[in-house]
């Protein structure tokens, strides 16, 4: 409540972070003195109606017309702040207020034994991995999860946005994790789709990296693709290692076709995802690298400015002053010496 109350408010450093709203008022400081002095000179004439004679020794010999200046120094005061109240004295930040719409990822990672194939060096699972690491730290404030599968499929880590934790897992998955062999690509985006149906999340994605066919498993992949689309949840698949071809005899024009592809590429279809080939290990990062770039959070930046106003400080002050300067040619002392 007394905040006002200190010399602190009159500082140089204190005006100078000012904000004036209404700087031109304070021009009209300057012309206060010119109006003192005009008074001044008007009443130059008047005499003083009652003499006051003090005993020598109590007071000096100006004291009396020392308390002449007492009232139009007061008015000075007063009417000047009244002039600095009404230039709106203000304190204004700029603020910054982001809002990110956080994405919710779940990686499904294949750890089969084919995985430790050494077509990538030193091999399948090991650059799958780390290149999913530095997929994950690259990330802002998204909420990442990671599902292994093989013969069956089962959640590592449910949602999180704490990477340090996540890239602990990873560091840990080897193939010995789950010890049914086989590729169960539907039952490994069942259990994705099961994390991500309640998200409330602006997109829900998966990304799943395998080397291999359906093999097993109790869900067919495109059924599974299908329940993925009904809960909004995209999916890219990432066919990981050289394509095992088998020959298509449909004509003479026929082409070698991946057999490992097909499945992964319905499932992105379905889903409207997109489907990638990595044969090496720059190719893989190239594709994490597609990923992040088409999967980035949308940052919402709200630009404001935070105003506060200092006015009432310097009415404050010049009601006291100018209180003061009532009470002066109010009292004996300044009217009768003043007159």
């Amino acid at each position: 409540m007394w905040d006002w109350f200190s010399i602190e408010w009159f500082t140089l450093a204190r005006f100078r972070a000012f904000v004036w709203v209404d700087a031109y008022y304070l021009y009209g400081i300057l012309a206060v003195p010119v109006l003192l002095w005009l008074r001044g000179v008007l009443h130059g004439r008047a005499t003083q109606q009652l003499n006051i004679s003090f005993n020598k020794g109590e007071l000096p010999a100006d004291w009396s017309s020392g308390l002449r200046w007492l009232f139009p120094i007061s008015m000075f005061f007063a009417v000047s702040l009244l002039f600095v109240a009404l230039a709106r004295p203000q304190i204004v930040r700029d603020l910054t207020e982001q809002e990110a719409e956080v994405i919710d990822i779940v990686l499904a990672l294949d750890i089969s034994d084919s995985m430790l194939e050494r077509d990538l060096l030193p091999n399948r699972l090991a650059v799958a991995k780390t290149v999913a690491k530095a997929f994950i730290k690259g990330r802002l404030q998204d909420r990442i999860g990671l599902v292994l599968f093989a013969g069956e499929a089962f959640t590592l880590c449910p949602l999180t946005s704490d990477y340090e934790i996540l890239c602990s897992y990873i560091d840990d998955v080897s193939s010995s994790r789950i010890t049914v062999s086989g590729t169960s690509i539907g039952n490994a985006l069942a259990v994705c789709i099961n994390r991500l149906r309640e998200s409330k999340a602006r997109s829900k994605v998966v990304i799943l990296l395998s080397d291999g066919e359906n093999m097993t498993g109790n869900l067919d992949p495109n059924t599974a693709a299908k329940l993925a689309k009904v809960f909004n949840v995209r999916v890219y698949t990432i066919a990981v290692g050289k394509p095992a071809a088998k020959q298509t005899v449909m004509d003479s024009t026929a082409t070698t076709i991946p057999a490992d592809e097909n499945t992964l590429q319905q499932i992105s279809n379905i889903t409207n995802g997109r489907f990638y080939r990595a044969t090496d290990n720059a190719a893989l990062r190239g594709v994490f690298g597609q990923i992040d770039r088409l999967e980035r959070m949308k940052i919402k930046t709200k630009n404001y400015k935070d105003v506060k106003d200092y006015y009432r400080i310097y009415l404050n002050w010049a009601m006291v002053f100018l209180i003061l300067a009532l009470y002066l040619k109010t009292t004996f002392a300044a009217n009768v010496l003043e007159d």
